[in-house]
């Protein structure tokens, strides 16, 4: 049988077990939360500061390794690679943002409406996002951007466009949700109409979980553009993307230049796990359950 005294041993142990678990997520947070701050004030700050023109050519300085004149090297024609990649990660940033937010109002729109519906047009909405989710992403991406001339937009369309289904999968869900609740009843039995209901109580109560899509898309949306971009489908060679930065460096890489590749590679990777680490506490924050089995 377990005394009292073996309890009273226990709970000191179980709870300095939580004070580590808050702790730890606590420094990843903050961490995550510097990553992101020092990418947008690099993306806002370094191209009015730093006055220099990122398409500078100096053929007697390509492929310099990192110094103190030049800290991330140059590449194969002689251009700083740390402004470029500043350049690039701008240019990646706002096909993602942009891309992000309106795959989103897409999902959103889309999900509400069939969750709200109901009956038939649920069902029919739901088959053809089954049917859409069956294609891959970048197929279907490589087939939008094939129709245009390369350049930004067609990239934040492309991405938009292939990338609302999870979004609305997961509004859908949280609509049918909703739609159980005691208050939802309450307003159809007193009258209210159903567009009245979905506007006044059904978004409202979506919209978290809609934000915490788009926040975790914007990384997700970069990937794509960089995808093809790399590919040579995406944007012009000559525009400073991260894509197109890995793209120019293959040859580099082959003859033993590490830099041109790595440094835009970092810059993909970082913002990526910045942005993942903070979707993971909002996850936290707006699901109590996720919280308080994180605290144990």
């Amino acid at each position: 049988m377990t005394t009292d005294a073996d309890t009273a041993d226990v709970r000191p142990a179980w709870r300095a077990h939580g004070t580590s678990r808050r702790s730890t997520h606590v420094l990843r947070l903050r961490a995550c939360a510097a990553l992101a701050a020092v990418t947008v004030l690099a993306v806002l700050l370094v191209p009015p500061l730093v006055q220099l023109d990122q398409q500078a050519v100096d053929l007697a300085a390509k492929l310099e390794p990192p110094s103190w004149a030049h800290p991330f090297g140059t590449d194969d024609v002689g251009r700083d690679l740390l402004l470029r990649c500043v350049y690039g990660l701008r240019v990646s940033l706002l096909v993602g943002v942009v891309a992000a937010l309106t795959a989103t109002v897409i999902g959103t729109a889309v999900g509400a409406a069939a969750g709200a519906l109901g009956g038939w047009a649920d069902r029919l909405v739901m088959r053809l996002v089954d049917t859409l989710s069956s294609v891959p992403h970048l197929l279907l991406g490589i087939f939008i951007v094939a129709m245009f001339r390369p350049g930004v937009w067609p990239v934040v369309i492309s991405v938009a466009l292939t990338h609302w289904l999870s979004t609305a999968r997961i509004v859908r869900a949280e609509v049918l949700s909703l739609r159980s609740r005691p208050f939802i009843d309450a307003a159809v039995s007193g009258g209210a109409s159903r567009w009245r209901v979905t506007v006044r109580h059904l978004l409202p109560g979506v919209l978290p979980q809609a934000g915490l899509a788009a926040v975790l898309m914007v990384p997700h949306a970069m990937w794509h553009e960089s995808a093809l971009s790399f590919l040579g489908l995406g944007l012009p060679t000559h525009t400073a993307s991260l894509g197109t930065l890995i793209q120019g460096a293959r040859g580099s890489l082959l003859a033993g230049q590490w830099w041109p590749t790595l440094f835009p590679g970092l810059f993909l990777i970082v913002p990526t796990l910045a942005v993942a680490g903070l979707a993971g506490a909002w996850r936290e924050r707006i699901n109590p359950r996720r919280r308080s089995e994180l605290m144990l």
